[in-house]
């Protein structure tokens, strides 16, 4: 077989336990060019061809910058490659000739990512140039306007086909505006399925996929900031790179262990990273509501936290959304402990607090172990001082978010 085709821990809201406990040509002449921290040597050309990846090169994507080859494969699957495929039966769902898993075509069939492939082990033929890789691109980003299949499916197929786009740019070592818009759509990607892939998965998988994908968005989104830097022009910014800064930002908002997973992945801390980016994304409206969420969530301010979530935008709010009922809970094991025990909490101010409807708000308390009671006119209230309150282990199910309309409109519209 060709094995080519082989496949901060921060001071932060109370824990769980917490909880508990109350709570595209190219020629010879090179120019040296500074992206971020690190400084690379790239060919001058008109593609403004360059090693996209941050940090230190390994010997694999030395040899790939210093052997860079123009790709001529007209398909969005080398014809090698798919032929080889049908016979192993290798083909993913979305690629199957009328459902047989021994056909495709090439309008159907999409180049896997492969691992150990580097330059010196493919030819030209076997690398779609740029154009292709924008086709190819939006292609695959319309499945996930399918309704038809789990969006776990779905995902699964995009992710690993993605991971061959970036790969197929790295190995020519495309640059350019064009190749921006790429990344963004890709991290774009990225975010939804990091919000979609919670309400999607089981519980037992959950945690190993949504791993994997907030490792490819960590990837994904370092590339795209150095392509911003090397595109960049004369105090002149990208029209959404004010809101894909931010997401670096809001990555850091978690206090169960998914934030020490994501400091693992970019290894720096926020504070070295604020550093380097410009002066002007940091003075963004965007950057300034990351900032400033990411504050109140770590000062405990659950109110200011809740009524700045609501202006989030729509990408923003993908990455905020898991942390809405963990500030909510936070918040109702402060009322419940700190209350009078004699005069229980309304249920309507609760409800306003919170941002939540009422109807929702008893089934949010009872989910965190605290009773509800009804008073002589009929007025829902929340007795205070209650010893049973427990954050569930099984996590919370969606509800609502009053103060979202403006939200809900961009949901409507958006588009990757």
């Amino acid at each position: 077989m060709d094995r080519r085709y082989q496949g901060q821990r921060r001071k932060n809201f109370p824990s769980s336990s917490s909880f508990n406990s109350s709570t595209g040509f190219r020629s010879n002449q090179t120019k040296s060019t500074k992206v971020s921290n690190f400084s690379i040597n790239t060919p001058k050309n008109e593609n403004n061809s360059i090693n996209i990846h941050g940090g230190r090169n390994t010997k694999q994507e030395d040899e790939v910058q210093a052997e860079a080859i123009v790709g001529t494969c007209p398909f969005m699957c080398p014809e090698d490659e798919r032929v080889q495929r049908q016979r192993l039966r290798d083909l993913a769902f979305f690629e199957r000739l009328n459902g047989d898993p021994s056909k495709s075509s090439p309008v159907l069939a999409v180049k896997k990512f492969c691992r150990t492939m580097s330059a010196k082990q493919v030819q030209a033929s076997e690398v779609r140039p740029l154009l292709v890789l924008e086709d190819t691109l939006n292609y695959l980003l319309n499945f996930l306007d399918s309704k038809e299949h789990p969006f776990e499916v779905i995902h699964d197929f995009v992710f690993d086909r993605t991971r061959s786009i970036r790969q197929d740019l790295t190995m020519q070592n495309i640059v350019n505006d064009r190749v921006v818009h790429m990344y963004e759509k890709m991290v774009q990607f990225h975010v939804i399925s990091h919000h979609k892939l919670r309400s999607s998965c089981t519980s037992s998988s959950i945690s190993s996929v949504h791993y994997l994908n907030l490792e490819q968005f960590t990837k994904a989104l370092t590339s795209l900031y150095n392509l911003y830097e090397v595109n960049r022009g004369s105090n002149s910014t990208f029209g959404n790179e004010a809101e894909f800064y931010s997401f670096y930002v809001l990555l850091h908002l978690d206090s169960d262990g998914q934030a020490t997973s994501f400091s693992d992945l970019q290894g720096e801390s926020l504070s070295l990273w604020f550093r380097r980016v410009p002066s002007s994304i940091i003075k963004s409206r965007e950057m300034c509501f990351a900032r400033r969420v990411l504050r109140y969530f770590r000062m405990g301010n659950y109110r200011r936290f809740l009524c700045a979530a609501a202006k989030a935008s729509y990408l923003q709010y993908c990455i905020i959304e898991p942390y809405i009922d963990q500030v909510r809970a936070f918040a109702l094991c402060c009322i419940n402990n700190c209350g009078y025990k004699l005069h229980p909490y309304p249920v309507m101010h609760l409800s306003k607090l919170l941002m939540m409807e009422e109807s929702d708000v008893e089934l949010f308390c009872n989910a965190c172990g605290l009773e509800t009671c009804t008073d002589e006119v009929g007025n829902k209230l929340l007795p205070t001082k209650q010893t049973t309150f427990n954050r569930p282990k099984e996590g919370f199910q969606r509800y609502s978010f009053l103060g979202l309309e403006q939200l809900e409109r961009q949901i409507a519209s958006f588009n990757i």
